[in-house]
Order: structure tokens, then sequence, then C-alpha cells
């Protein structure tokens, strides 16, 4: 039988449709040649100590990791982004849905195309499996969900209705995606106390029922930190911004925060960047249309708390490029607006914007893509045809690791395989290599994982070294803290004894650009404890 409501959205909107389709392929593209990063080889680990939370982030960034190893069975680079490709796609039309709720189905098209293209927001949201995909899903279906609660024409003054309750559950799950979700709900309560035309919602019943869901949708969340002692909180509101010991006191310095502004606009691509920065005061001029300014007041409510607090914080705290990302995102949208306004001066110059843009961008991350899988760019390399100006030691892409390349070498020597066969558990001297190690020996010996650091992050709260009292482990870290004797000397009060057995290459179009080394420890004489008490 013939879908009706398909031959509806295909014929109404071709152009979303291949916009939308075109963006998930390209993603997909690179997402599946991508080497993993750090962060997901952690998350991976999420999946296989599933709980109701975790120390460093909620649960959607644990079901997100997972979705496309459990539905195939299949455990890679690939399949653990599969979940974040999906929501993006979703996250993009629900924007689309956003702007044509608010301004027009012209303006929500430009803002499609830009949230399409913008390098950060694919890479952060569209590619890598990180908490801000789940995050922007939430964030968009909650945007959408005001915009039709605060902006509709169903009525020509504003009445609350149901979708206030419904705004509580959607906000409690951004809080579950990311501790960014609280932000979205204090800037949504920021915009009815400031327009005087929404106020009514604060007091509304639908909005008390709507806190009351906001707690039932945080159950994981609270439950979890209440077992720990509410550890999760504790560490991003206070522990995370301490001073590092014994490190010099550092004053503010506004650089650091124009610098945290222009790393912002080269991330959004300056060609997007920029104008966005410009259109950005230029609204705050009024216009004839009295509903306007107030949605114009919504946008900037839900975007410049996050954006401009992130940038402020930036002259005295070191910020993650992806924590002020969900602010911009709302900022597209008026950036789409104006995009349309533009049209009625020059066509032409617009579509040489949009596209410009979308060409200058695309051939970038692809000719980073083919970098970081042939090392075409370094300057001695296997291919005499080009010549490139990077090395090993210049280049910030050697962080990325080939876990089917390390796999494949460890394979392929009878002594690590031996030893790894042999083992009872691996750890290494940091969080974030151990979802990476697992990734890349799990298929050849499925042996826990676990992480002997002073920053244990999450293996704090899962199975203890207690158990391995008694067991053989393997020892695996990078060259460079290889080369801190201190480290491994440390590990030597918990074992009989440690030595080294051997190293593996990590080559990139024949140039070593990582060198794993590997220990063998025996006899775990007592549970790891490290030598610093305070987690950083």
């Amino acid at each position: 039988m013939i879908n009706i409501k398909k031959i509806t959205f295909f014929n109404r909107y071709p152009s979303v449709f291949l916009i939308l389709l075109i963006g998930l392929l390209f993603r997909s593209l690179l997402a599946f040649w991508l080497l993993p990063g750090y962060d997901e080889g952690y998350y991976y680990l999420y999946t296989k100590h599933l709980d109701w939370s975790f120390f460093d982030h909620p649960i959607f960034v644990a079901l997100t990791t997972g979705f496309g190893v459990w539905l195939t069975g299949i455990t890679s680079p690939f399949t653990l982004r599969i979940g974040t490709l999906i929501l993006y796609t979703a996250s993009l039309y629900l924007l689309y849905l956003t702007s044509t709720k608010l301004f027009s189905e012209t303006s929500a098209k430009i803002t499609l195309i830009l949230a399409s293209v913008i390098p950060i927001f694919q890479l952060a949201f569209g590619i890598i499996t990180l908490p801000d995909s789940p995050l922007i899903f939430f964030w968009s279906a909650t945007l959408y969900c005001a915009a039709d609660e605060f902006f509709s024409k169903r009525t020509k003054h504003y009445i609350p209705s149901y979708r206030l309750s419904i705004l509580g559950i959607l906000i409690g799950l951004a809080c579950l995606s990311k501790y960014h979700g609280f932000v979205l709900g204090f800037c949504l309560v920021g915009f009815c106390l400031s327009s005087k035309n929404h106020r009514s919602a604060l007091l509304s019943p639908w909005t008390f029922l709507g806190f009351f869901l906001f707690i039932i949708t945080l159950f994981p969340f609270l439950f979890w930190n209440y077992q720990h002692d509410w550890i999760s909180l504790r560490f991003q509101l206070f522990d995370r911004f301490s001073p590092v010991p014994n490190a010099p006191k550092t004053s503010y310095n506004i650089f650091n925060a124009l610098i945290v502004l222009l790393v912002n606009i080269g991330l959004l691509f300056p060609t997007i960047g920029f104008p966005l920065w410009w259109v950005t005061p230029k609204s705050l001029v009024l216009d004839s249309d009295q509903l306007l300014p107030n949605k114009k007041l919504f946008i900037y409510w839900i975007s410049l708390p996050l954006t401009l607090g992130l940038i402020i914080l930036g002259g005295k705290q070191q910020i993650l490029v992806t924590w002020p990302m969900p602010g911009y995102w709302g900022m597209i949208l008026l950036l789409g607006f104006y995009g349309k306004q533009w049209l009625n001066y020059s066509k032409i110059w617009v579509k040489r914007w949009l596209f410009g843009s979308a060409i200058a961008i695309n051939t970038v991350l692809l000719l980073l893509l083919l970098h970081l899988n042939t090392g075409v760019f370094f300057q001695s390399h296997e291919y005499d045809f080009l010549k490139g100006f990077l090395t090993p030691e210049t280049d910030p892409t050697t962080e990325l690791i080939d876990v089917e390349q390390l796999r494949k070498k460890v394979k392929q020597s009878p002594l690590l395989l031996n030893h790894l066969k042999q083992a009872n558990f691996l750890f290494t001297n940091a969080y974030y290599l151990a979802g990476l190690i697992d990734l890349a020996l799990e298929p050849l010996n499925d042996i826990p994982v676990t992480c002997f650091s002073y920053d244990r992050r999450g293996f704090d709260f899962w199975p203890d070294t207690d158990q391995w009292i008694g067991k053989n482990a393997l020892y695996i870290t990078l060259k460079r803290f290889h080369e801190m004797p201190e480290l491994t000397n440390e590990f030597r009060a918990f074992f009989t004894d440690i030595r080294e057995i051997g190293k593996v290459e990590i080559e990139r179009g024949g140039v070593v650009v990582n060198v794993f080394y590997f220990y063998e420890a025996k006899n775990l004489l007592k549970p790891y404890v490290s030598t610093e008490n305070s987690v950083r």
C-alpha cells in the first residue's frame, strides 16, 4: 500500500529531505573512517558497566554509544557512532521545524544548511559519540516544544498549555544527557520572567506539573548520586574548577576570554562565525512587528547565557571547545532569519555564501580524514608525489589511536599475544586510554580493563582491583608515560614484579605516530590506591 504521509513529505519538502540525506551520508563516511577519540573509548566502557548514571556524565551517552553495538553485535568505531548519526539527523530536523515555527520556511532551510555544515556541529554533535549528541537532540526537541508553546498562532494572546508539562520532561532528558540541560531550564525561566506576555506560564498549573515530571525524569541521575554521596554534582560544580595543588595562582585575563571567542568562531568556521556574531548585536534593534522582539528575546535567552558565560569564564578557567556549542545552536536560528532577509538584496551572494561555506568546510574535513588515514601531510611519508609540512610532534591528530592497527600488530606478535592470553586483567595509567585499549584488544582476549591513576573517573565506581589480588596483569601505556620512570616505579609497589616485554609502533603513511609499551605485571599484592588523594 502506498504511504500517503511519505508522499506528502517528499513532495512538500524535497530540499529538506535531500539536505538531511546528503548530510547523513557525508557524516557516515567520516564516521566510518575517522579514528576513535579518547572520549569514545571511555564511553564504550560505560556500555560494559551500565548503571543509573556515571561519575562524570548521566546515562544517555552510554545508551547512545551502545546503541549501534547492541543493534549490530559488532564493536567498531563506526558502530559506536550509529546512535549519534541518527540523533543528529533528527536534531537537524527539529531545528528546521523550530525555525519554521518562529520565522518562515525559507529561514528554516537556511538554518538547516548552516547547522548541517558547521564543522564543530558535525563532529561534536553528529559524528563522534559524546554526551553532546543526545543533549543537542533533547535541546532541539525542547526548543521546538517551547516555540510551539510560546509563539503559537492558535490564539491571539498567549495562554499556558499542556506543553509546559512536556517541557519539564524534555529538559529532564536533556539533563540526563549532559549537565548543560539545567542551564537550558534556567534560560527558559529567564525568558518567561523577562517577557511580560509569557510570565503567566510561571504560575500555570501545567508548569507545576512539568516541574514534578522533571524531577521524576531525573530519577536515574538523582538515585545514583544519592547512592554515591552526590559525588557527580560535587565534581561538576566544585572539584572541576578547583585550583590544581601547588600550581601558581592565576588572575583573570581578558585576553584569554578573547581567545576563547576566536576559537569558537574558528570552530564554527569564519564565514559563519563572524556573521553570527555580527547579527547578534544587530538584532537588538526593535522591529515593527511586535511579536518579533519576543522571538528574538527567546533566542537570546536560549543562547547567550551559555555562550557569553563560558567565554567570560574562559578568562579564568580552561574551557573545553564543546561546552559553549549548544548556545550557538540556538544562535543559528537568528542567522537563518537574517539570511532570509539578505535574499531580498542578493540571492546569488547568499547562495554563494551557503554553498561556498559548505564546499570549503567539507573539503577541509575530507582532507583531514585523508591525513588521518594516510599521513599525507607529514614531511616524511610513503607518498613521494606530495611533500607534507607536519611532523608527528607538531600534529595534534596523532592523539587519535588506530585501534585496528594496534590489534593487528599485537596479533602478529606471538610474544605479546601469548602474554595477553595469559593475563587476568589489563591496566593502563590513564582512564581515557583504557577504553581504546579495550576496543583494540577485546577481540583477541576479552578480559577486564582498569586504570591505575590518581584520576580514575568511572573506574572508582566499577569493579575494584581487590578482585584480582594474586592475579597477573598486562600493563600498556604510551611512549610519553613510558619515559616517566617514576610512574612505573609507583606501580611496582603493587606487584611482585613488573618488567617490559615489548612495544608496538603505530604508523600512518609509514611514519611512526605513536608507540605503545607492554609490561608484564605478576601477582597483584593489594588493591590499587593512588598516592594522590583527590580526583581531578
